[in-house]
């Protein structure tokens, strides 16, 4: 277990090592009934007193995480929730913990593809609303005019005809860039990688917003990174404390989702995005744009990217395209330039020599015909229709309590909870009933609030939205009504 101790952070050497203690913990790196290092082990490991360590293990037993038993040492406290009908012959692994590794914490991939009936935790669309059968058409088309596409390696960089027709295709949504300033990515999750890869190290500051999406938070704490949050409004991210922030670290990174915000939903103006620009040309940082959902609205267009005000080359753009055309083809876009723009690409080609060709080659048609404009129309009110069924289910059987936020568009919706109900505890009593959900746990890269949580509408039918969301409802009025009354009632 890799614990990153940064002893000029603002934040205790106590709360860093409960926090990646907990993140490893929440990320399956840790599994239930590990025995962790005894407390003299860890003080000696890390160079910190043993007080430091102690206060540690007290929090995270307070809280339930762990357990120590005397004489036997500390271990990972059990779900007893969890249920199996396995029987699997019992073969220790326990030798493994020697080995070292350098993974703090990855905890979205435990949501991301769960074996719940219900399916509301990761941000992916129905497959039904996708042109699987199309492209299908096309890929059949490409290998029999071309079958050299399977013998080919594309360019590092990306296929030519791919990134001209991106360029077209980022142009239109007010992205400016050329084909060579493109680089094709494997997913939107791979350029966030590149760039942490090549400009984040041990203790560099990245600031995030809080909440944020999760996958970026892996990413960066990977990295070693001391990660400075600022908090989020309707609006998105905050920048009077934003611009405190930087005055007093220089941050290197800025990652913003700036429209419709994963996981809030929230959209923010061109005033704010061009106060964010003006920060980072100030201290000479960059600013990552990550742009998932933009040509998801449901009322009107969102504002042009912060990108489109980028004249000195601050902005790195990405843009995945495997949500709204084809998860199974991965493929992002990368848009910088500059010198910024060739170590990416240097990146690139160490990481894996380039995306394959045969995914490119496959939505290369779709993305230059009218079919591309006409299905992310059909898509739009597809989606919208859910999340209108959402948001109707949610006013009709949530409890008043419950609270949440109106997206304009993208695929979430993200709900605050009573402060005292924790949605880590919820998800395994929803998870009896078959349906998952993404807690707001996940979404915080240091200090964590566990009274949220999102619910994605794209993925499940009609159906299923409806029985998933009114069962969720359901469970949350039982839990605080079991509290109203446990407070009524009288105490002797």
């Amino acid at each position: 277990m890799h614990i990153e101790i940064q002893r000029n952070a603002d934040i205790s050497l106590t709360k860093q090592i409960y926090h990646s203690i907990l993140d490893h913990i929440r990320s399956g790196l840790l599994e239930e009934e590990a025995q962790l290092p005894s407390v003299r082990e860890l003080s000696k490991q890390l160079g910190v007193s043993l007080v430091t360590v102690v206060k540690a293990y007290q929090k995270l037993e307070h809280e339930g995480f762990i357990t120590s038993i005397q004489g036997k040492g500390t271990f990972i406290r059990k779900t007893k929730n969890e249920k199996t009908d396995k029987i699997e012959e019992v073969v220790s692994y326990d030798w493994q913990l020697s080995i070292q590794d350098y993974l703090p914490r990855s905890q979205f991939a435990r949501y991301h593809q769960v074996p719940q009936k219900i399916h509301l935790s990761s941000s992916m669309i129905d497959p039904a609303l996708l042109p699987n059968r199309y492209l299908e058409q096309e890929i059949y088309k490409m290998l029999s005019e071309n079958p050299k596409v399977l013998s080919q390696y594309g360019e590092i960089q990306g296929d030519i005809a791919l990134r001209q027709a991106m360029c077209e295709y980022l142009n239109k949504m007010d992205v400016p860039t050329t084909p060579d300033n493109i680089l094709v990515t494997s997913g939107s999750q791979q350029g966030i990688d590149l760039v942490a890869r090549t400009f984040v190290g041990p203790g560099d500051v990245v600031i995030m917003e809080a909440p944020t999406y999760p996958g970026a938070i892996d990413v960066f704490r990977g990295r070693g990174a001391t990660i400075l949050t600022v908090p989020v409004d309707s609006d998105g991210m905050r920048v009077d404390l934003l611009q405190n922030l930087c005055d007093k670290y220089k941050p290197k990174i800025i990652y913003t989702v700036p429209t419709f915000h994963n996981p809030t939903g929230a959209v923010m103006p061109t005033r704010r995005r061009r106060q964010i620009l003006e920060i980072a040309k100030s201290i000479q940082c960059l600013v990552v744009e990550d742009d998932p959902f933009s040509e998801i609205y449901f009322e009107q267009k969102p504002p042009a990217s912060m990108k489109s005000l980028d004249n000195c080359g601050h902005v790195i753009f990405l843009k995945g395209l495997s949500k709204t055309l084809a998860a199974g083809c991965r493929i992002g876009i990368l848009a910088a330039s500059g010198s910024v723009f060739k170590r990416l690409l240097a990146a690139k080609a160490n990481t894996d020599l380039g995306s394959p060709l045969l995914t490119q080659k496959a939505i290369l048609h779709f993305i230059t015909s009218k079919r591309m404009m006409d299905h992310l129309k059909k898509l739009r009110t597809a989606l919208k229709i859910r999340r209108d069924l959402v948001l109707e289910i949610l006013s009709n059987h949530s409890p008043e309590e419950v609270s949440w936020f109106i997206p304009k568009g993208g695929l979430n919706i993200w709900l605050t909870l009573p402060a005292w109900i924790n949605t880590d505890h919820l998800l395994l009593e929803t998870k009896k009933e078959q349906i998952s959900f993404l807690p707001g746990s996940a979404c915080y890269p240091t200090e964590q609030e566990n009274h949220h949580l999102r619910l994605s509408y794209s993925y499940m039918k009609e159906e299923h939205l409806k029985q998933g969301v009114t069962t969720i409802c359901n469970i949350l009025k039982s839990t605080i009504d079991a509290k109203t009354k446990q407070n009524c009632s009288p105490h002797f």
